[in-house]
């Protein structure tokens, strides 16, 4: 099974490598030229603009820093139901007849929350570009936030809230994340929680809406066929009026570091417990983040090929899947090992887990190891830019951490320049097997937590 994962792998990598490197001579760029080019609008608006004639299809992604980050306890999941609300109606516009017209014409308009930033996104054929700018602005300017509309969403959204309390996975993720980050916005679900969905106002949703959308406070890539001057005059056209102010900063508590375990144990009468182990974590900013990422893809993120698969799943047959992951975002990050097992196993999946931790901060990782970890990440970073969709998410990331954008030059010298030591170094720095925070879902008689 490995090994066919394995070459299944080199497969996937070497056509993701060909596809690119086709894109490139198609359109006659460079294998060096930027991705992009980086404008700063006369309102503040980060402009990226990838331009591609491949597919008569322009795909539009607007990042604007208005996530979880700028909300209060009180009022979480006040950044979600703001950007659900974009497209449920403007001044101009009825819920329905936005969708009407993007449908028409075969193209997709969405908006989503996030902990970072909220995305709105737009794809149409290039024939439909002023229609998808006018729908794009409209819903970006002038949401309506109708009562009507604001009713409508937190029922929906209270309702999957209460749904989630009767998924395992949910509820074990929901206490981890709040036990890690507490009162920091990392801590809470985007979508919020009852009481504070329940807590949530009309006024409220226009009043965030006023301080955090605005121009200088927002990214926006566009991916595909429309030329450099084409594009700005639509800017000019549909989001005049648009005008940048001050916006307030974000203020993100320490995450929480226990000196010692501390155990959630859950009682759900279940046959599979659902673990989490795990604590804080690197920022996406942290000098160390490319060798973290080598390490864990040898711990637990490279599937198959992990040590905690092949000990685990492979070795004692305790779980079909194990992973682990370090979620860095802009102002905090966390680290965490997911698997399900049997109550019964529950004990010896959680002894397995730290003991592979232990291994990797107290032992160099072997030649081999850390050079397919090299080649994996390297190998199928291009994966990440095989289509317009990825490269419009790609790049706004890029400048939303502040990467670069000869970020896909630089990426596989940081990996590649990752040694055993630095491995081991990360290791014994960003992991840890005394104080964590352990939560277990399950059949508490059953599984016997001795932690």
């Amino acid at each position: 099974m490995r090994k066919r994962s394995r070459t299944a792998r080199f497969m996937q990598t070497a056509f993701a490598l060909l596809f690119v490197l086709l894109l490139l001579l198609q359109s006659g760029e460079a294998a060096a030229a930027p991705i992009a080019r980086r404008d700063v609008l006369p309102n503040g608006l980060v402009l990226l603009h990838a331009e591609k004639k491949t597919l008569p299809i322009v795909k539009v992604v607007v990042a604007i820093r208005a996530g979880s980050i700028m909300e209060s306890y009180e009022k979480a999941g006040l950044a979600n139901l703001t950007a659900d609300l974009l497209k449920e109606g403007t001044r101009r516009r009825s819920s329905k007849e936005i969708s009407d017209a993007i449908e028409f014409v075969g193209g997709s308009l969405g908006s989503s929350g996030g902990a970072d930033f909220i995305t709105i996104t737009l794809s149409v054929l290039r024939k439909d570009l002023e229609l998808g700018f006018d729908l794009l602005s409209d819903i970006i300017l002038n949401p309506a936030f109708s009562d009507e509309e604001v009713a409508r969403r937190k029922a929906l959204i209270r309702s999957s809230i209460i749904q989630q309390k009767e998924e395992p996975g949910a509820v074990a993720s929901k206490a981890f994340m709040k036990a890690v980050f507490g009162d920091n916005p990392y801590g809470w679900p985007a979508e919020g929680t009852e009481d504070s969905v329940a807590r949530i106002t009309r006024q409220d949703i226009v009043d965030f809406h006023r301080t955090c959308y605005v121009p200088n406070n927002a990214i926006m890539t566009v991916v595909g066929d429309v030329g450099s001057d084409e594009l700005k005059g639509l800017i000019a056209k549909y989001f005049r009026g648009w005008n940048g102010k001050d916006v307030p900063s974000p203020r993100i508590p320490a995450p929480y570091s226990p000196d010692k375990p501390a155990v959630i144990a859950i009682n759900k009468e279940i046959t599979q417990a659902n673990i989490i182990l795990g604590h804080a974590g690197v920022r996406r900013d942290d000098p160390d983040y490319y060798a973290v990422l080598v390490m864990n893809y040898i711990l637990g993120g490279g599937g198959f090929a992990s040590r905690l698969m092949d000990n685990i799943r492979d070795n004692k047959g305790l779980s079909y899947d194990v992973h682990s992951f370090f979620a860095a975002n802009k102002y905090a990050g966390s680290f965490q090992v997911g698997l399900q097992t049997k109550n019964q196993s529950a004990n010896t999946a959680i002894e397995e887990t730290l003991k592979e931790m232990n291994r990797i901060m107290t032992e160099p990782v072997g030649d081999k190891e850390l050079n397919d970890a090299r080649s994996f990440l390297t190998g199928s970073f291009p994966l990440k830019i095989d289509s317009n969709n990825k490269i419009a998410g790609f790049l706004t990331s890029v400048e939303y951490y502040n990467l670069g954008l000869d970020y896909i030059e630089k990426y596989p010298a940081y990996i590649n320049a990752v040694t055993k030591e630095d491995v081991l170094r990360v290791a014994k720095k960003h992991l840890n097997t005394k104080g964590y925070i352990l939560v277990v879902v399950g059949d508490l008689e059953k599984a016997k937590l001795k932690y």
